[in-house]
This record gives structure tokens, C-alpha cells and sequence, in this order.
């Protein structure tokens, strides 16, 4: 009970929420979703999951799966017009709720901006709080690799980007939401000082053991944000 005080008192105390997109504020793995789309979803899932469980270094990972399919600018946009992204029930009141309220929210992905943006933009987020990877095309529009200067083209990215935002803000606490191992990673000194996994999507049986607050459904964080 004393812990579970702890964890709520954090929780309503929070100046920043920071969320995963892929499997949390989204329902689908993006990268999964363009692969599929260009004809490569089979092979980058198997990846995929092998990153989001924490096995292979990320930008390892990252930097194979793109490679099964090189998608060029066209392919990208096609698959953003004839598959938009499909948001996670309950995200959208949650979001709201916190933004009322003055907390100030964050989308973190190990994902690509092209893909993420629309969805900040839909959910109200200013794009100056997205943290994700930039894909690089050629000026034929050919794929030309992505932008190893984002934090979050590499392990540990996430707790970096965490970390930036606290040295700007002094927020007084901050909780970062997601699935996978390299949102876990996001908490710790100097970063997030509250880790929920959400597991509404997808559930990683390692993520949610070293997790404070396990849940399922975005309902269950809204309703304890009101009491």
C-alpha cells in the first residue's frame, strides 16, 4: 500500500508525461507497418521485437531492419496517405486530461518523424515535444539512410532525450509511459522518476517486471489522475 501511495503521489504530482508512440500512443509498430507496406513486414518484425525486448543494441536493430526495404520518400508518403496511423483507445482523453491540467506532454520514439508528427499534431502535442528519428532521402527522393545525430537512433537514446528535457524544464517530477525495454531505460537518475508500462498493446513479461505501475488500459491512468 505505502508503495503504491508512492507511485500515485508521483503520478499526480508530474509536470511532464512522456510517451512512447509505437504499441502505446499508436497501435502498431510503425517501422513493422511501412515494411509491410513495402513488402518486407514479415522479416523487420522479427527485428522488431528483438529490439523492443532489449536483445540487440537499438541502432543495430534500427539500421538492419531498413535495410530489408530502403523506403524511398514516395513509398513513405503513399503509405502515410493509404495507411494513417491508428491511435490507442483512451489516449486522446488522457492527453487532454493532462494538458488541462498544465502537465506538459512528450512523444519519444525510437520511430521516425514522417510518421509521428501527424499524430502529434492530432493529439494536440507541439512538435517541439517530439523526440524521434529523421529518415534521409537523396534529391531523387531514394533512401539515404537515417540521422545518427537524433538520441533516439541509439540505445539508451530515450534516457537521453529525458535527460535533455530536464535540463531545460525543472519540472518537479516526470513519468515516461511505453512498452518496451528502451523506454524502461528512461528512468533513472537524472531521467524519468516514474516508469508505467503499458500493456495494452503489447506485453513484454521483462519490461513490466521492472516497471512501477503495470497497466492495460489508458482508462486506469485517467481515472486515478481525477481522484
Amino acid at each position: 500500500m505505502l508503495y503504491l501511495l508512492k507511485v500515485l503521489k508521483i503520478w499526480h504530482s508530474a509536470g511532464a508525461v512522456c510517451f512512447d508512440v509505437d504499441s502505446t500512443v499508436c497501435l502498431d509498430e510503425g517501422i513493422n507497418e511501412l515494411a509491410d507496406f513495402c513488402g518486407a513486414g514479415k522479416a523487420v518484425a522479427e527485428w522488431t521485437t528483438r529490439a523492443m525486448n532489449g536483445s540487440v543494441p537499438f541502432e543495430e536493430a534500427l539500421a538492419a531492419r531498413l535495410s530489408l526495404f530502403d523506403p524511398s520518400l514516395k513509398q513513405v508518403q503513399d503509405f502515410l496517405e493509404k495507411r494513417p496511423p491508428r491511435i490507442s483507445p483512451g489516449i486522446a482523453e488522457l492527453i487532454k486530461k493532462l494538458m488541462g491540467k498544465g502537465i506538459d506532454v512528450y512523444l519519444i520514439s525510437g520511430g521516425f518523424r514522417q510518421m509521428i508528427n501527424p499524430v502529434a499534431l492530432q493529439l494536440g502535442i507541439p512538435l517541439e515535444n517530439v523526440f524521434a528519428n529523421q529518415l534521409l532521402f537523396g534529391n531523387s527522393g531514394e533512401f539515404a539512410g537515417f540521422d545518427v545525430g537524433e538520441p533516439t537512433s541509439r540505445s539508451g537514446g530515450k534516457a537521453t532525450a529525458v535527460q535533455q528535457i530536464r535540463k531545460v524544464q525543472d519540472y518537479r517530477s516526470l513519468v515516461m509511459i511505453g512498452d518496451g525495454a528502451t523506454d524502461l531505460e528512461a528512468r533513472g537518475p537524472g531521467g524519468a522518476d516514474l516508469f508505467i508500462c503499458y500493456a495494452g498493446v503489447q506485453l513484454r513479461e521483462t519490461v513490466a517486471a521492472k516497471s512501477n505501475w503495470l497497466v492495460f488500459d489508458f482508462e486506469e491512468l485517467l481515472s486515478y489522475l481525477t481522484v
